[in-house]
């Protein structure tokens, strides 16, 4: 790694400070091997995983007929 892409740590604090204030964290357990499942799919659309499951979660709660939640809780 280069000195020039280090992060010090006043702004890795940043970033954190604004994680916290602005997203909510949520932890989720998946069956031994769907972790490189996921990744392979995410990968195929050129998305994180992250970006995977949340798409994936709004598109579901979307069909569901729950787009509602999603604009009172935002």
């Amino acid at each position: 790694m280069s000195e020039d892409s280090k992060i010090s740590k006043a702004q890795q604090k940043a970033v954190n400070k604004y994680v916290k204030n602005n997203y909510d964290r949520i932890n989720v357990t998946f069956p031994k091997g769907h972790k490189d499942i996921l990744k392979k799919h995410a990968a195929q659309y050129d998305e994180s995983v992250n970006a995977f499951i949340v798409r994936s979660v709004n598109e579901t709660m979307e069909r569901d007929n729950l787009s509602s939640a999603i604009s009172e809780a935002q």
